[in-house]
């Protein structure tokens, strides 16, 4: 776990957490000594059911960032990881929130949270105030055996109540209306939660007792949203973990877990929810294998699909996965639970984006096939021995797969260390593709070939050098293809190379001495186009390369990367493609 900080003191934490919202929300306004938040009641306002909610900070943005017109009208904040007290609920309820059309709580399913809340509800209640509370329990790691009178635990599913009965809130509707709602869609609803790692709290202790953090690979499923442990711990990959989140979820033999039963003709609103620690691209990841899973092993299609970051536990390194069935709300006049759930909310903390027009119109097809070809490769009259280049480019391309290892280590050093696996990457796939190809002594469509590849395949600053002068260098093979078939020579290939240098300094003003690969570019075809011989040519490129050690760097990456060992290292862009150069010659590549 990580236990660095930026704002150490957990009571600072929380207050300026919390004072940031209404800078963000001119909807909202903010007590700071009750640490509440709650929704400005201005004179065109309608009256409304008022929906409160809350518990421990640590859980952001739920729940103070969910208020704002159409989901919370006020968010009660405890300290990290703690129920806010009685007190605090009640000022909530009585002075900070509308209680003309009457007041729904919503809360998760833990004890402080259920007793705090609910002797504020009592509290308001014996005021005159008509207030009803609904108890979210949505966890599926806790099954019956261990949830015992308890109940399940409330996770990140309880944001799908709060969304849907804000929304029927703004409608107009009666308290008991809203009620009924929420606690319906509270009783279709399941989630599970994994994490690879527990999570620190600012301000305490560094070692938690009993909290042994996991091992390489291995996570915990059931772990709750304050680092209390879960059901199981499991090494295994993603595919593993996710399959057996929903088995928690969808396998009606497990008689201790299985809740809610949900079949293929179910509609089901599918919610993948950041933990906090997870990045936006694994987040992606992980909801691509679970709808995937879903269609393919359960014959489920979400009708919605949520993705990001709703309910944490600080930043926390897992994810959970919510499933509501969607079921009749009986209230008529088109406000289903998807009606509500598409409601556009003003609050911050509320990241669905697409419309319920948009997702009514979403293709059948949720993945575009292969794209075609927006047209043939133009054959040229240049001839090459496809025997000769067979053998050469396999040999050059080996020769780079080899040297990764050490191109990678050059570029951890001077710039972000991709430049290994991508010049690895684009050698292996063009491997492929020679195996794939057939045959050809067309040069032109052979080239096109690689550069298609290459196109594909390598990204990043090398990709695009490579594949403007591949691109270059066969605009420059064409202009010198005849009327009838002609063997490509030596001085074919010096008078496109030296076109292509010329092409590509209009998109880099890189030139030798600059420390990048032009380093090794220049020599080669500056002695290839005097020599005629590729051996020569490499060797200079060689040379070329083992001169940018100690080279300081006019451009790229290294021109800006701090630190030591640049001066004992070559560029790795020009020492990579130096390696390519010499598997040519080394393969016995002559000429054409």
């Amino acid at each position: 776990m990580s236990t660095k900080h930026f704002i150490l003191d957990p009571t600072t934490l929380v207050q300026s957490a919390l004072s940031s919202i209404p800078l963000t929300n001119p909807t909202a306004s903010l007590d700071l000594t009750n640490k509440i938040i709650y929704l400005k009641n201005t004179s065109s306002s309608r009256p409304q059911v008022s929906i409160v909610s809350g518990g421990g900070s640590g859980h952001e943005p739920a729940f103070a960032s969910f208020v704002g017109p159409g989901l919370l009208s006020g968010a009660v904040a405890g300290t990290i990881f703690a129920s806010p007290s009685a007190e605090q609920v009640r000022r909530c309820i009585l002075q900070r929130v509308v209680v003309e059309k009457g007041v729904l709580v919503v809360v998760m399913n833990y004890t402080g949270d259920v007793l705090n809340f609910g002797m504020a509800v009592e509290k308001a209640r014996a005021s005159g105030v008509e207030v009803e509370m609904v108890v979210v329990g949505d966890d599926v790691g806790v099954g019956r055996k261990r949830g015992g009178k308890v109940g399940r635990r409330g996770i990140a599913g309880t944001v799908l109540v709060q969304k849907i009965a804000g929304a029927l809130a703004k409608d107009g509707a009666s308290l008991k209306e809203v009620y009924d709602t929420a606690r319906l869609v509270a009783n279709n609803i399941m989630s599970i939660g994994a994490s690879l790692s527990h999570v620190h709290v600012p301000g305490r202790s560094t070692e938690e007792p009993g909290a042994r953090d996991l091992g390489e690979g291995e996570a915990e499923i059931g772990m709750g949203i304050h680092n209390e442990p879960g059901s199981e711990r499991k090494t295994t990959d993603l595919t593993g973990l996710v399959k057996t989140m929903l088995s928690y979820c969808l396998d009606i033999s497990d008689t201790d877990r299985n809740f809610l039963q949900i079949s293929s003709d179910d509609e089901v609103v599918l919610l993948v929810n950041n933990l906090g620690g997870v990045s936006m691209l694994e987040l992606g990841g992980i909801t691509n294998e679970v709808v995937e899973q879903l269609e393919r092993d359960w014959n489920i299609r979400p009708v919605r699909i949520m993705s990001g970051t709703y309910m944490t536990s600080l930043n926390g390194l897992g994810f959970s996965i919510s499933l509501l069935k969607v079921v009749d709300t009986v209230l008529g006049n088109g406000r289903s639970m998807l009606d509500l759930l598409d409601a556009p909310a003003e609050a911050t903390g509320w990241t669905a984006a697409i419309t319920a027009a948009t997702w009514k119109n979403r293709s059948t097809v949720a993945k575009e096939g292969r794209p075609t070809e927006s047209g043939e490769i133009q054959p040229s009259n240049l001839r090459v021995d496809p025997t000769v280049a067979r053998n050469a480019l396999p040999a050059a391309l080996n020769r780079v797969i080899a040297a990764e290892p050490n191109i990678t280590k050059y570029d951890t050093i001077v710039g972000d260390g991709d430049c290994g696996i991508g010049l690895k990457r684009g050698a292996e796939a063009i491997l492929k593709m020679l195996d794939e190809a057939e045959e050809t002594d067309d040069v032109l469509i052979f080239l096109q070939n690689i550069i298609r590849v290459v196109e594909m395949v390598m990204d990043g600053t090398s990709g695009a050098l490579y594949a403007i002068f591949l691109n270059a260098l066969a605009h420059g093979l064409r202009q010198q293809s005849s009327s009838t078939p002609q063997p490509i020579t030596a001085a074919i290939w010096s008078r496109a190379l030296e076109s292509s240098m010329e092409s590509l300094s209009k998109y880099t003003p890189a030139q030798p001495g600059d420390r990048t690969l032009m380093d090794a570019l220049h020599p080669f075809v500056t002695t290839l186009s005097q020599t005629g011989d590729v051996q020569s040519a490499a060797k200079a490129a060689e040379e070329g390369a083992k001169k940018t050690e100690g080279m300081k760097a006019s451009l790229g990456r290294t021109v800006y990367v701090g630190g030591e060992g640049w001066q004992e290292v070559p560029d790795p862009g020009a020492y990579g493609l130096a390696e390519l150069l010499l598997g040519l010659s080394d393969s016995g590549l002559k000429d054409g």
